[in-house]
């Protein structure tokens, strides 16, 4: 088994350790590499146990959740891309209906203040409830779910391990989720490996990075390669969907067409592009950013013309696979649980 250490200055931090009656659960750690910053995620709040992760982990990968058992979170994080869908622009859910945004990939959201393209969520233990009850995702309400889920005696013995009892509510239900979502951590891929000096970058990738820093590295700030932050990034608005962004949230007219800053950690695999899908690939995202300049509505950084060559953009997309974690992608913690 595979521990994890949260740190928290010089020393470590146990976190979740639980004891009902003569229940006892076993702690998992979370650890924050060096040099990150410290995590937004309040886990005094929702202490990680390895039984409440791997609810959450059957939770995650089962389709009871949905209206008629069909989809469940994984049908749009797939873990083998980043934890998010890659086979069309826009989400599809229950009985084949196809929602108004590509869905997000699921990494590090132990950092993330708000969640969604929109930041309509500020606690990933409720984040949950959106896709489960939005009557195009997973069409349900919670009681059905709870309800359903206190049917099950695998379900009941699972509630049972994670939380001293076998009694289902919808709060253990998110929390659950969450102690499995929050521990989706990519670290280690070889960009990672080279900051902590076990790599180096080849010349190409050098000069991707020396790119990145000069015209990317604002908005995906190292080394989440996101800022959790809302931005304008150019794209006209698509006439069908006339998604304006953030301005839904938060009502704000300076807030049309902003949408989430996202990670770039494990690009390579999280195509299709933009919270609408529309690039396929991240020659056709560095074409775009690369087309634009002297827009005052625009931020400064993108306003300032990158005037990249054929070349720089080669270069620039490679370093960007530099990214990409194969442990992650491939640990088998994460994957469908087989017991």
């Amino acid at each position: 088994m595979k521990n994890y250490a949260y740190l928290l200055g010089f020393g470590i931090l146990m976190i979740g350790i639980l004891s009902f009656s003569d229940t006892f659960t076993t702690p998992l750690y979370f650890e924050v590499p060096k040099g990150w910053p410290q995590p937004n995620y309040d886990f005094k709040k929702n202490p990680i146990t390895e039984e409440g992760f791997q609810l959450g982990r059957h939770l995650f990968y089962d389709p009871i959740i949905s209206r008629d058992s069909t989809i469940s979170c994984s049908s749009c994080h797939l873990q083998q891309t980043g934890f998010t869908h890659v086979d069309h622009q826009l989400s599809h859910g229950i009985d084949g209906k196809m929602g108004t945004r590509n869905s997000m990939a699921l990494i590090n959201l132990a950092w993330n203040k708000s969640f969604m393209w929109d930041g309509g969520v500020n606690n990933l233990e409720v984040q949950a409830i959106n896709p489960i009850t939005n009557p195009t995702e997973m069409d349900e309400k919670l009681e059905n779910v709870v309800a359903k889920l206190q049917k099950s005696s695998k379900y009941r013995t699972l509630f049972s391990k994670a939380f001293g009892d076998d009694k289902v509510t919808s709060q253990r239900l998110l929390k659950a989720l969450a102690q499995f979502t929050v521990m989706l951590k990519s670290s280690n891929a070889k960009y990672d490996k080279v900051m902590r000096k076990e790599a180096t970058f080849t010349e190409q990738e050098q000069h991707g990075y020396d790119l990145f820093k000069t015209n990317c590295a604002s908005c995906h700030k190292e080394p989440l390669f996101s800022d959790d932050k809302f931005e304008k990034n150019g794209l006209a608005i698509d006439s069908t969907l006339n998604d304006l962004g953030r301005i839904k949230i938060s009502t704000k007219n300076e807030d049309a067409m902003r949408f989430r800053i996202p990670t770039l950690r494990n690009i390579q695999f999280t195509f299709p592009y933009m919270h609408d899908g529309r690039f396929k690939t991240l020659t056709e995202v560095v074409k775009h950013y690369n087309s634009l300049g002297h827009d005052k509505n625009l931020p400064a950084v993108l306003a300032k013309p990158m005037n990249l060559s054929d070349n720089d953009r080669v270069d620039l997309v490679v370093f960007l696979q530099t990214l990409t974690d194969k442990e992650f992608l491939f640990d088998q913690r994460f994957s469908f649980p087989k017991e």
